[in-house]
């Protein structure tokens, strides 16, 4: 039986092969699949402050999500992805968990797809807005207070 690991890093801890399929995962999920053609590569992967984590399942890459430091020092979790043969398998919800246990208590912020955000709401997030439209997929904001 094989064991997912979780993994968190800057960007300069990210190694070359972890990164390229960190960024293929994200175009494959959201660009081809979803059909979204919107630019992947939007300059805040590099930023100070931005965590990536990932989960892998030996040289397998299951999901991924990253973690920016928005102004004011909240969280905002975003780039959410899970391989197409990873679903169902709480990928995501580990990815989640990780990425809250790094933020600690500080307040933290998501634009959820409407479809999953129950997964968010398991995690303390609570609908923040009203539903919109982002490259055609209906989103709901999100918030976790800071306690």
């Amino acid at each position: 039986m094989s064991v997912i690991t979780v993994r968190a890093s800057d960007f300069s801890g990210l190694d070359a092969a972890t990164l390229y399929a960190l960024l293929r995962l994200r175009v494959d999920v959201f660009v081809v699949e979803q059909e979204c053609p919107y630019p992947e590569l939007d300059g805040r992967d590099t930023e100070p402050g931005t965590l990536h984590v990932w989960a892998s399942e030996g040289d397998h890459l299951l999901g991924c999500l990253r973690v920016l430091e928005e102004e004011g020092g909240t969280a905002r979790i975003g780039r959410v992805a899970t391989a197409p043969g990873a679903r169902g398998r709480g990928v995501a919800g580990r990815l989640v968990q990780a990425a809250l246990e790094r933020i600690g208590p500080r307040e933290a912020v998501l634009d959820a797809q409407t479809r999953v955000r129950g997964l968010y709401a398991r995690y303390g997030f609570a609908e923040d807005g009203p539903e919109f439209l982002e490259d055609g997929i209906p989103h709901v904001p999100m918030r976790r207070s800071a306690p």
